[in-house]
């Protein structure tokens, strides 16, 4: 699971002691620039498809009031990063969340193996089955051959005790 632990801190932590409203405005809007910026270059990075790699890549975020900040806060004010995340297939995540994320990912991967594995067994169930029909035509024909040799058995001694009897007439 690709996952990034790089994070442009520099003018977040401008932003947070700035006290002067217009420049933490400022500021805001320079760390929203990187924050779209690093997604861009982890979704470049990391998300390949042709090279067989996951369609998602995880963006660590390595404290909660940052996380804070540039997802949840940022999302109520419409910078909208998490949205512009999405659909570059980034999830941000945060030192609490990270955890829930992975579980989620090797829950889907388990299911993911299940289901392979359930279309392995479906696919040797199949050839089973065939081998069945197979076995049983034969053994349909087999139990004709010994049903048609148990007749012409019994035809043959019913001959055999007429022969027997005539042979006794005939010395008698």
């Amino acid at each position: 699971v690709p996952i990034d632990a790089k994070f442009p801190l520099e003018n977040f932590q401008k932003y947070a002691s700035e006290e002067n409203q217009k420049e933490k405005e400022d500021l805001r809007k320079r760390f929203v620039a990187d924050v779209k910026k690093h997604i861009n270059e982890i979704s470049k990075k990391y998300i390949l498809p042709d090279e067989g790699t996951y369609d998602f890549a995880l963006m660590y975020i390595p404290a909660e009031n940052i996380y804070y900040e540039t997802i949840l806060r940022g999302y109520a004010e419409g910078s909208e990063i998490y949205s512009y995340s999405l659909q570059k297939r980034v999830i941000p995540v945060s030192p609490n969340s990270f955890y829930a994320y992975l579980q989620v990912i090797i829950l889907g991967l388990k299911g993911l193996h299940i289901e392979k594995t359930a279309c392995d067994i479906l696919g040797h169930l199949g050839r089973l089955q065939g081998d069945l029909m197979d076995f049983q035509s034969d053994y349909r024909i087999l139990g004709g051959h010994i049903r048609d040799t148990v007749a012409k058995y019994e035809k043959a001694s019913r001959k055999l005790d007429r022969l027997e009897d005539k042979l006794r007439l005939a010395s008698e």
